[in-house]
């Protein structure tokens, strides 16, 4: 058998919303990453909560793109596709090259099954154009149950192993090492070891029948990582590594952690991750709705903790006169936006980037609030500890924004050195102010003192109503309003956020690409691309979006052609416009519930090139 290696693959499994296609896309991530492979990928679960067997709006995709070397995006399109069923290669074949390998269960493809496919007729592969010298056509569900003939499983417990088979199949085009796959299960099933056992044969069923028959339809490949760089990894969701941020910042600030939630797709991890960590001294309560998540975590701020409150964008409108609360009080507080398709219930399970108004503006009165955005999975991590920093240091609400696509998405994640990472020295009142200190005296940076309860002296009443500048005592002064509105604005104005880093020919491109949040990995390949072809081109991706970095006009003047891609209507533009005088910037807009597609933005972004 000979191995060839390959820069980069991309596989994508799907099957009916049960058929565990995203434990298996985790488990080649798991192993991917264990061995150094860069990683990239994309959940794509089904809006319906459980569509009937079989349907076409209960497919369940996974997309995974491995490399040798730095991947930004899942790949726009497979190279192999895994279709569990009819339903699923009829949906999702539009996601695979026209030289991929398709695998497939034959005993998914009954006449029945393909009536709930809409197929009009039982060649199905002629009715979708596919060539069956492209196809790795099996008896998947037969070869699974005679591989648990004797195993003592029920019928409904066996079908559920079906996942593995395909997946010791990949593995075996891939050439991947199955005892990282083993060593998963064994920890995920480590008190039902029957399961994993019974998983891990089946695994290596669908490994050995790659094996055996030779399955020529694929060449074998072999993806060598080319930059290692020592250190412990591991597979980690976008949700994930944000719980791991926030604790990480109520560590280094020596504060207990407290979350305030209510369950909402696509946040709901966060509060699953956290629950998990008592022993690192974490508090989660989930609450009976979205105001009273964040109103709790005002009422643990106020006691002295990092809190945190996370939701999605409906949520956010709930919350948002809770979060109006925090600002007047001028309270540190974490608030999460995992973004999805709107409006209303919009798409629950979809990504979009439509909550950045909502995020600077939905809130009553003049309400200044940082907000910022993380940029991939693992730099969820780095925005949640910046967010708690800022919130703590500065005595401010702040709005941490991810969406469905980095939060459920995964990559390769080092696990950091806390020691490498900055302090957080919240603005606790000074002894020395005992007995003069009033709840609203400020420190040189015009940040509000921190009087934690239980400090004898520092006995303090906070609200909602205005407060006197110099008592605390409730105002409707109209001056003091004027003068307690200006400095909860300048205290935001003031916080200092690096500056905007620009990519590629940042000396002399032709056309500036402006993007934030999770649209970074696409927008960055597109650079590549069009870089490859011999443009000038550079990229200019905001993760602090109110402050904006210092040198955003100065960026953004610099170039001749400036375009900004946003999974909007044209929000970042808009707020770009209101604080850069003159910009009028080039706009790509999608609103699909899905990534850009890297080749799409090429061919948009080649048009202004040559215009």
């Amino acid at each position: 058998m000979e191995i060839k290696e390959k820069e980069s693959v991309v596989v994508r499994f799907s099957g009916d919303s049960g058929d565990g296609m995203q434990l298996a896309g985790n488990i080649f991530s798991t192993v991917s990453a264990t061995v150094g492979n860069s990683i990239s990928t994309f959940p794509d679960y089904p809006a319906d909560i459980r569509a009937p067997q079989g349907s076409l709006t209960g497919v369940s995709g996974f997309q995974v793109h491995i490399g040798a070397g730095q991947v930004y995006t899942p790949g726009d399109l497979c190279d192999v596709l895994v279709a569990m069923n009819a339903a699923a290669l009829k949906t999702q074949y539009r996601y695979a090259k026209p030289d991929a390998a398709i695998v497939i269960d034959t005993d998914s493809f009954g006449p029945k099954d393909l009536e709930k496919a809409q197929f009009k007729t039982e060649d199905y592969l002629g009715e979708m154009g596919i060539d069956p010298d492209r196809v790795i056509a099996c008896p998947l569900t037969t070869m699974v149950k005679d591989c648990l003939a004797d195993s003592g499983m029920d019928a409904k417990s066996v079908s559920k192993c079906r996942n593995m088979f395909a997946l010791g199949l990949v593995c075996w085009l891939f050439d991947r090492d199955l005892n990282v796959a083993f060593n998963f299960l064994r920890e995920k099933f480590a008190k039902k070891p029957e399961i994993a056992e019974a998983n891990i044969k089946v695994i290596q069923a669908g490994y050995d029948y790659g094996h055996n028959t030779h399955s020529s339809v694929a060449n074998v490949y072999r993806i060598e990582t080319k930059n290692k760089v020592p250190g412990r990894y591991m597979d980690i969701t976008g949700n994930k590594a944000t719980a791991y941020g926030f604790i990480a910042a109520a560590e280094k600030a020596g504060l207990k952690l407290y979350l305030g939630s209510y369950p909402i797709t696509p946040a709901t991890d966060v509060l699953h991750e956290l629950s998990k960590h008592k022993s690192l001294g974490v508090i989660t309560v989930q609450c009976e709705d979205e105001i009273a998540g964040c109103a709790s975590a005002v009422g643990a701020s106020f006691a002295g903790a990092l809190a945190v409150t996370s939701t999605s964008g409906p949520g956010i409108c709930l919350k948002s006169e809770a979060m109006n609360l925090a600002v007047i009080m001028e309270l540190p507080l974490v608030v999460l936006d995992v973004q999805r398709g709107g409006p209303a219930t919009g798409l629950p399970t979809k990504s979009e980037q439509t909550d950045l108004l909502q995020a600077l503006f939905g809130r009553n009165g003049e309400s200044p609030m940082p907000v910022v955005a993380a940029a991939s999975p693992t730099d969820c991590f780095e925005m949640a500890f910046a967010a708690s920093k800022i919130a703590l240091e500065h005595m401010t609400p702040v709005i941490l924004m991810t969406d469905a696509f980095v939060a459920n998405g995964s990559a390769a994640f080092k696990l950091p050195d806390l020691k490498n990472y900055p302090a957080i020295n919240p603005p606790y009142v000074p002894e020395e102010l005992r007995g003069s200190w009033t709840p609203y005296m400020r420190n040189e940076e015009g940040v509000r003192y921190w009087a934690v309860p239980g400090r004898e002296g520092f006995e303090h009443i906070l609200g909602g109503l205005e407060k006197d500048d110099k008592t605390g005592a409730i105002s409707t002064n109209p001056e003091n309003h004027d003068l307690m509105t200006r400095k909860r604005q300048a205290k935001i104005d003031a916080i200092p956020v690096p500056d905007l880093e620009v990519l590629g020919d940042k000396d002399d491109a032709e056309l500036l690409i402006v993007g934030f949040g999770g649209t970074y990995g696409h927008l960055h390949a597109a650079m590549d691309e069009l870089r490859s072809q011999g443009h000038k081109v550079a990229l200019a991706h905001f993760r602090y979006i109110n402050p904006l970095p210092k040198n955003t006009a100065e960026v953004l003047r610099k170039y001749p052609k400036v375009v900004v891609a946003e999974q909007n209507m044209g929000q970042l533009a808009g707020w770009l416009r209101m604080k850069v005088d003159g910009f009028v910037p080039a706009q790509y807009n999608e609103v699909k519930g899905q990534p850009f597609k890297t080749s799409e933005l090429v061919a948009s972004f080649t048009k202004l090139v040559k215009s």
